[in-house]
């Protein structure tokens, strides 16, 4: 199992762009644990000191920093599918 956490702020475009493309696209990765956290809320503000976030959407792909700021996705799914 993969686990990404995508650490978002209310109103980001680049977050409800990465949000929008899960949506379409996550089936492609049935072993990949999603969880969007919001990073003004407690959790997310511990994810965004621990891994120096200074920019949304924050990836992490168990427990590593994957990226911040606009995704690019074809990347992030090959790194999903070779997991």
């Amino acid at each position: 199992m993969v686990t990404l956490q995508v650490v978002t702020v209310p109103g980001c475009v680049e977050c409800r762009r990465f949000e929008e493309w899960w949506k379409v696209n996550s089936a492609q990765f049935p072993n990949v644990k999603f969880e969007e956290i919001n990073a003004l809320e407690q959790k997310g503000q511990e994810l965004v000191f621990k891994y120096s976030i200074f920019s949304s959407p924050g990836l992490i792909i168990n427990g590593d920093l994957f990226s911040t700021g606009g995704v690019n996705t074809e990347k992030l799914a090959a790194k999903l599918k070779e997991l």
